[in-house]
């Protein structure tokens, strides 16, 4: 039998400047993922969560909260980036164009640096650009962050998988 491996998204030494990623996939945007998040976070301005207050704005109707457009965002490219680090800070976000219910958004990031951590050997440090692109192009979000990122040789989910055995081969009684 041979094993192979699944995506298991990029170490420090895989990113090259210039390089951009963008998601595989897309998220649609319901109703109640925008209403859940807002409540959830505790943001009381109606105009995420209340259809007759949001029709007497400029825009009509409720706009997607920005944290959740932000959460999606970053989700949507983490594969890509920072599946094998965490964040260490956001410099910038812009937020260009509103996001409505129902609309779906990519993400696209670009490699701006990369470097060496000065203080861990086992990392890099990784500066990215994203933009969040609604499908028909339009631009709801763009922001830079700052990722902190293993490197290869000293990623703790090297052979995390378990090995699989049976109980019953080794001789104890099955349930």
């Amino acid at each position: 039998m041979t094993i192979k491996p699944g995506w298991q998204g990029r170490y420090f030494e895989d990113f090259e400047i210039g390089d951009v990623y963008r998601s595989r996939i897309g998220r649609t945007v319901t109703q109640n993922d925008n209403i859940w998040f807002t409540l959830l976070t505790n943001n009381t301005n109606q105009i995420h969560f209340n259809q007759h207050y949001a029709e007497r704005t400029e825009f009509g109707r409720p706009l997607v909260n920005s944290a959740l457009t932000l959460a999606i965002v970053a989700g949507l490219g983490v594969s890509d980036t920072s599946e094998n680090g965490f964040a260490l800070g956001w410099d910038k976000i812009d937020l260009p164009n509103p996001l409505f219910e129902g609309e779906t958004i990519y993400s696209e990031t670009e490699v701006l640096e990369a470097r060496e951590s000065r203080s861990r050997p086992q990392w890099g440090i990784v500066k990215f650009r994203t933009r969040g692109i609604k499908q028909d192009g339009t631009v709801v979000i763009d922001y830079t962050r700052s990722v902190m990122v293993w490197k290869r040789a000293h990623a703790p989910n090297q052979d995390t998988f378990p090995e699989p055995h049976d109980i019953r081969a080794s001789g104890e009684a099955s349930a």
